[in-house]
Formats: C-alpha cells, sequence, structure tokens
C-alpha cells in the first residue's frame, strides 16, 4: 500500500505539470487575444448584416455555402496582416510608404479616408435606423453615440479599450439566438452550406458577389496591422496570436451564418423577399419569430452600428498617420499624438453630422464609399503580397510556396469579385 501511494505520489507533480502547461498557454493566449478577432467581428457591420439579410430573405439557404471560401479568404488576408505587423514592428501605411514611396502612400491615404468617411456615415446612419425600431429619434441617439465612442477611445488607453471592444464583438452572439427563435430547417440549412448551388441568375450572382466581395475590405488590413503593433505583438507571441486572427475570421462567418439562417426561416418562407435596410429585418422578423427574435437582431445591429463606429475612423486615422511618419496609438495621449486625434475627432464628428442633414442621398454617399473601397482593394491586397514575400523584409517569415499559391489565388478571385460588385453598384444593377 505504501508503495502505490509513493507511486500515485511521483504521478502528481506530472500531472500538475500538464495542467500548469495548459494554464500557461492559455493565459499566454488571453494576452495576444483580441486584434484579429475584434477586426473579423466588425465586418459584420450594418452594410454587412444588410446583405446577409436580403440573401436569406431572398433566397433562402442556398447562398450559404458561400461562407466556407469566404472564411479562407479572411483567414489568408487577416493573417498576412498580423504576420507582417507581428515581424515587422511596423502598420501597414508604414511599410507601403517605406517600399513603395510617397506617391502609392498618398493614393491608399486618399482613397481609404474617402471610402472610410462613406463608411463611418453608413455606420451612424445604421445607428438611427437600430433606435428608430424602439421610436428613439435620430437627432438624440447619433450625438449621443458619437459622443461615446469618442469618449472611449480617446480618453482611455489601449487595453481598457480593446476590452470595451472585444465586449461588443460578444454582442454578436445575439444573432445565433434570434436564429434559433425562428425555427429553421436545419437539415436543409447544413445542406446548402457544404453542396452548392449554384445559379445563372442575374440576382442570384448579384448576392454572390455581395457576400463573398464585401468581406475583406481594406481598412480591416490597416487596423489589423497598426492593432498588433500596439499590442506589443511581436516574432515570439505571433503563433498564438495567428490562432486570434483564425478565431476571429471562423467566429464572424458563423455570425453571418445564422443571419442568414434567421432570415431564411422567416422572411423568405413568408414571401417578404424586400428588404432595403438592416432594420427592416429585424422588424419583419417580429410577426413571424417573436418578440425576442425582433430584440435581439435589433440590438445586434446597434452594436454592430457602434463597434464600426468606433474602429473605421481608428483605421483612417492609423493609415493617414504612418503614411504622414507621425506620432499615432490609442496608448498615447491627445498632447502626444494630435494629428492621429484630431483626424479621429474629424471624422466622427463629420460622419455624424452630415447623417443628421434632412433629405441628404445617404445611399448615393455609401455606393460611393464601396466604390472607393473596391477601387483600393486590390491594389492594398497586391501591396501585401509584395511585401509578405520581401526576404529582406521578413526574414524566414515570408509566404510558402504552397502558401502563395492560396493568398494569389484568394486575392485575384476578391480582386474580380470586387470588380463585379463595383460594376453591379455602378451601372445600378444592384
Amino acid at each position: 500500500m505504501k508503495l502505490k501511494l509513493f507511486k500515485r505520489d511521483l504521478k502528481l507533480p506530472r500531472r500538475v505539470a500538464g495542467f500548469g502547461v495548459l494554464k500557461y498557454r492559455m493565459v499566454a493566449f488571453l494576452a495576444v487575444f483580441g486584434p484579429g478577432f475584434i477586426t473579423a467581428n466588425v465586418d459584420n457591420d450594418p452594410g454587412g448584416i444588410l446583405t446577409y439579410s436580403q440573401a436569406g430573405a431572398k433566397l433562402g439557404y442556398v447562398l450559404l455555402w458561400t461562407l466556407i471560401p469566404t472564411t479562407i479568404a479572411l483567414i489568408v488576408v487577416q493573417e498576412m496582416a498580423a504576420r507582417m505587423g507581428a515581424v515587422t514592428g511596423k502598420g501597414l501605411a508604414d511599410l507601403i510608404r517605406e517600399e513603395f514611396g510617397l506617391r502609392a502612400t498618398f493614393f491608399t491615404m486618399v482613397v481609404l479616408g474617402l471610402a472610410d468617411f462613406g463608411n463611418i456615415m453608413a455606420e451612424f446612419a445604421g445607428l438611427a435606423s437600430g433606435m428608430g425600431i424602439f421610436g428613439v429619434s435620430k437627432y438624440l441617439v447619433v450625438p449621443l453615440g458619437a459622443a461615446l465612442v469618442w469618449f472611449v477611445v480617446v480618453r482611455g488607453t489601449y487595453k481598457p479599450v480593446e476590452r470595451i471592444l472585444i465586449l461588443g464583438s460578444l454582442i454578436y452572439f445575439a444573432y445565433p439566438v434570434s436564429a434559433i427563435l425562428g425555427h429553421p430547417d436545419w437539415r436543409q440549412a447544413i445542406k446548402d452550406t457544404f453542396v452548392p448551388h449554384v445559379s445563372s441568375h442575374g440576382e442570384y450572382l448579384l448576392l454572390v458577389v455581395g457576400l463573398v466581395g464585401t468581406t475583406i475590405t481594406p481598412w480591416m488590413q490597416f487596423y489589423l496591422q497598426a492593432s498588433i503593433v500596439e499590442k506589443g505583438i511581436g516574432k515570439r507571441q505571433y503563433s498564438l496570436s495567428r490562432w486570434d486572427v483564425i478565431l476571429g475570421c471562423i467566429v464572424t462567418d458563423v455570425i453571418a451564418f445564422f443571419i442568414v439562417v434567421a432570415c431564411a426561416a422567416t422572411l423568405y418562407v413568408s414571401g417578404n423577399h424586400d428588404i432595403t435596410d438592416a432594420a427592416d429585418a429585424a422588424v419583419a422578423l417580429r410577426p413571424l419569430a417573436g418578440h425576442w427574435a425582433f430584440l435581439l437582431f435589433a440590438v445586434g445591429l446597434v452594436n454592430a452600428s457602434l463597434l464600426s463606429a468606433a474602429i473605421l475612423p481608428l483605421a483612417t486615422a492609423y493609415n493617414i498617420c504612418e503614411g504622414l511618419g507621425v506620432e499615432s496609438g490609442v496608448n498615447k495621449k491627445f498632447s502626444e499624438a494630435p494629428t492621429f486625434y484630431w483626424i479621429y475627432t474629424l471624422l466622427i464628428a463629420g460622419g455624424a453630422g452630415l447623417v443628421l442633414i434632412p433629405h441628404l442621398p445617404l445611399i448615393k454617399l455609401i455606393l460611393f464609399s464601396q466604390v472607393a473601397n473596391g477601387i483600393l482593394l486590390p491594389f492594398v491586397l497586391i501591396f501585401m503580397l509584395k511585401l509578405v514575400n520581401k526576404t529582406e523584409l521578413m526574414g524566414t517569415y515570408t509566404n510558402s510556396r504552397f502558401g502563395n499559391i492560396i493568398a494569389w489565388s484568394t486575392s485575384v478571385i476578391m480582386i474580380l469579385l470586387t470588380i463585379a460588385l463595383v460594376w453591379t453598384q455602378v451601372t445600378g444593377q444592384g
């Protein structure tokens, strides 16, 4: 008996050590967690929610299969941006300026700035629309929302701001609950997720382009890489940070899956196919899936609007300040990075202020921002691929041959889809 107890005692430290390693790895992961998860989730902004809602309302479950290649494309591009930030310690605009010169940097600064300004307006319009469901005037909620996101970022430092953004990202899980309350046909949804349904119908093609072509936007790469740098993630932490990126990309498209399912199970089945605003989808859910489904969908929309309204101006401020070579970062005080904070302030004030103008052609401005994003995306993807394959810049962290095949293929497909998306928007076919 004593011998058995002695042997058991000898095994105890090994178990404790095993648990200690697991605990250490979890703590290490949580230390780098945030940039990838936040960036990917903010991609589900009011415009994205509208696109997913339209896909479900117009075509049911048949476009769910597009979310698998979409997730792969998102992971490929986001991983490259995060890797460059961790290895070089510099933001994307910094690297473009150093490697491609001031002309290329100026082009990306101007086009991204214009595109993001249109998108910022769209986020505040989404906030007004979402709160309008509850009878709250946009003249009250938009200024309050603008003041809230400004105060959180300008008066905070990186860590508390990041925690608030992570909390906001978790609210997206309201959409899965809303979808479950709609009692979808899970067998059909799973089948259409893994078995592609291809059609040459114009509406089908337009929605495919919308779903896939708007997944990767230029601002995401600038914000993610800048966040990696500001968080202090280097080569040693990159292997764990990579999982943050992958997890974020998977979660954001799982949320997209449930938004499509929620609208397919209710609006498509009932014949309510015309959704012109993400708030329309929330309102239409109430008589079909119940008050709680409606409430969760609406809360998700308001949350997405606030989160996006905080992040997009940051992405633009990072891009412009890195391009100009001036100080930037949430960890710095206003006096230490005045250009960064003034750009952030003016983008929020301008975006929110214009939304309050009566009879403003907001749809045209949002359309313009989509076109600007489409023009910039091919350049950003090519810049990224050239940078990530520079041995003198990345050392042993360049893409592998297989990685380049996937990355270039993804980039070519995304470029073609974005061109198609811009074409449909410009010609009015959307």
